[in-house]
């Protein structure tokens, strides 16, 4: 078994008086996939950043293997100090890597390097945070919602990447399909405390829940046994007083660790109102056309939105989903073509940049519209309080200002205020941003049961799949065409997702309007150096993996480092430049293979 590059043993942390980390471990050996999973709060960040060495916990031991190389994206990177995104790609690559690396992964990210940092947009942003931590293909990638911001596009060219790159990963991210598709380990972060399986996130929920159940029902048999002892106490010990004080002093250790366990955190509690009479015709657009300047976001669109519909929307960034959700629903007037709405129609909006809740305003106030302690929903008036426990907020934060809050408690803040309002159509513009597995799961459950419409803009995929009767997708030049079913059943009628390669050529022919990529290309032949190193490569990189494996086999003792650091290091460095070495001439082979393919061809 190979020996762990990365280990993290018994880590405590707590901020003030409130215990964050008491007993988290992480095991990260070469080419692991792991997830690591727990609840907004749970303090999946902070044990990332741990990781990474940034913080230093109040107990416990790190260890990262001599040698091993390390990159860590953060949720919100620091770009002060850097005049391009190259800078500050090129600042994380080791000392062998060269600057064209991070060029090269920034074109691939329809970015061309000389960008300003100060001005970049958050979908740009994460880009060149990507690029700057993959670039050089470190040993370990610890990746803290790295589809954060990132469109469609995006999320399935990062996906392919990461899947073909040679690091170990552990992830932290709200998006399933992301998960799913990339991991082979869960790590679960829950009131401190982690739990390792040997499967990917596909299991984990099952599992999670069958833990859960375990956990309430051995809570459940502590207190009976504790009822039992307690009756004992009062009825049988006076006559045998000082030979039951064992007994006695047993019982207050049950109490104790009745009184202290954990329970697990309470679920968010969804109901939306609904209006009776709802249209049974609720949009309809003829051909419609929405453009700036000249660029066409919408070309002569028609479609029917019928009650029950539900109707998501995808496409990359700027590709107009915004746009077109508020041309069906009143908030943009069309150029041309018309958009009738059904009468009786009561909407309810949650917008992907929380815009309308303002900083000062506090989380009562915004519930309750101020001067108030009751919230109307489902036609009762409730307590303020009470609708905030629904939503997982406590009573104390009923005055806090709504700048403070995170972006998870933003978002369920949103879905209060939305879900309170009576509807018949429910138009949801990236609802799933900052919500945990959760909260997005009771969120599911409440659109799969709401009799009203929903229109959704989103680019998560199980969401889609799990909500959408419909998928509208953006096929470029201001042309949208929907499919039935979810996002799978469009990729399957499609015969693809969405095309990442045309979307990013196009992003890199605007930051670099002097790009020719379709200049034809002068043939050429190989030259004799380029033959050679084609002819001799394969026998070298059979020599540095046999160099490699006589290292692997000397840091294979268990107590090497225990019994001579000077020879454990020396083994634990030359494996790394052996690995490294190897890496550099399969990648020199498979490209000198592919030129010749290219020039026979």
């Amino acid at each position: 078994m190979a020996s762990p590059l990365l280990t993290l043993q018994s880590i405590r942390l707590s901020f003030g008086n409130t215990p964050l980390l008491s007993e988290a471990e992480l095991s990260v050996t070469a080419g692991d996939r792991l997830c690591l999973v727990g609840r907004n709060g749970s303090g999946k960040s902070t044990l990332l950043k741990i990781a990474a060495g940034l913080i230093e916990p109040d107990a416990g031991r790190r260890f990262l293997q001599p040698g091993a190389s390390l990159r860590y994206l953060p949720q919100e990177p620091e770009f002060s100090g850097f005049a391009t995104a190259l800078d500050y790609v090129v600042e994380g690559l080791s000392p062998v890597d060269g600057p064209h690396l991070g060029r090269a992964l920034l074109n691939e990210l329809g970015l061309s390097g000389d960008e300003n940092p100060a001005k970049l947009s958050g979908g740009q942003a994460r880009r060149v945070a990507l690029a700057r931590v993959m670039a050089p293909e470190p040993d370990i990638l610890l990746l803290d919602e790295p589809t954060n911001h990132l469109d469609l596009p995006t999320i399935e060219w990062l996906e392919d990447k990461l899947a073909r790159l040679r690091s170990a990963l552990v992830l932290i991210s709200h998006d399933r399909r992301f998960l799913q598709n990339l991991t082979r380990k869960t790590l679960w972060l829950d009131r401190g405390i982690t739990f390792h399986r040997d499967r990917g996130f596909a299991e984990f929920e099952a599992w999670r829940d069958q833990m859960l159940e375990e956990e309430e029902l051995k809570h459940h048999k502590l207190a009976r046994k504790i009822a039992a002892e307690e009756d004992w106490l009062r009825y049988g010990v006076t006559a045998r007083r000082k030979r039951n004080q064992k007994r006695l002093a047993d019982l207050h250790g049950l109490r104790k660790t009745h009184r202290e366990h954990r329970g697990a955190l309470g679920d968010v509690k969804f109901a939306a109102t609904e209006t009776a009479n709802a249209p049974s015709m609720v949009i309809e657009a003829r051909d419609i056309t929405k453009s700036y300047g000249e660029r066409v976001i919408v070309r002569e669109f028609t479609a029917r939105i019928l009650r029950g519909g539900r109707l998501g929307l995808v496409g990359a960034n700027g590709a107009g989903k915004t746009t077109l959700i508020n041309l069906l629903t009143g908030g943009l007037a069309p150029e041309t073509g018309e958009v009738k709405r059904g009468a009786g129609l009561a909407m309810a909006t949650l917008d992907q940049n929380r815009a309308s809740l303002d900083p000062q305003t506090s989380l009562k106030d915004a519930l309750t519209g101020g001067g108030s302690d009751f919230v109307e929903v489902a036609g009762a008036r409730k307590h303020v309080i009470g609708y905030m426990r629904d939503f997982l907020f406590g009573p104390e934060q009923a005055g806090t200002p709504i700048g403070r809050l995170s972006g998870g408690e933003r978002g369920r803040l949103m879905l209060a205020r939305a879900l309170a309002q009576p509807t018949n159509l429910l138009v949801l513009d990236e609802p799933t941003n900052d919500l945990d597995l959760e909260t997005l799961d009771l969120l599911q459950e409440l659109l799969a049961d709401y009799k009203g419409t929903v229109i959704l803009a989103s680019h998560d995929r199980d969401f889609l799949d799990r909500i959408a009767s419909s998928v509208l997708v953006a096929e470029g030049d201001g042309r949208w065409r929907e499919y039935a079913g979810g996002y799978s059943d469009m990729v399957t009628q499609r015969g693809q997702g969405l095309s990442t390669a045309p979307i990013l050529k196009s992003r890199r022919d605007k930051a670099d309007p002097k790009a020719q990529t379709d200049a034809p290309k002068a043939k050429r032949k190989l030259s004799f150096k380029e033959k050679h190193a084609l002819e001799t490569l394969p026998a070298r990189i059979v020599t540095l993996q046999a160099e490699a494996a006589r290292h692997k086999a000397v840091l294979a003792d268990s107590e090497l480092y225990a019994r001579d650091r000077g020879k454990f290091t020396v083994a634990t460095e030359a494996l790394a430049n052996a690995t490294a070495e190897i890496a550099r001439a399969e990648e020199d082979w498979l490209a000198l293979e592919i030129l010749r393919e290219e020039i026979e061809g």
